[in-house]
């Protein structure tokens, strides 16, 4: 029959806990990249009208209405 050893944790280490803070870091970032995307998008969309906006930009027409009408998540 096996013998079981316990060893006692090093100091400083957390066995099986998981560390929630930083997921929820991760989901703040991702919400606040895809909500800028989505305001700079739309922002394009007001500047599509305008040429000398757009080759201020060095963008076309048809480029920056390809790229507001991207979905957000892209």
């Amino acid at each position: 029959m096996p013998t079981l050893i316990l060893r006692p944790a090093l100091w400083g280490t957390q066995l099986h806990q998981k560390n929630w803070g930083h997921f929820a870091v991760l989901a703040w970032r991702k919400w606040r990249d895809l909500r800028a995307r989505r305001q700079l998008r739309s922002a394009l969309r007001e500047l599509a009208d305008d040429p000398h906006l757009l080759r201020d930009l060095g963008v076309t027409r048809e480029e920056a209405l390809n790229e507001v009408h991207k979905p957000f998540w892209r």
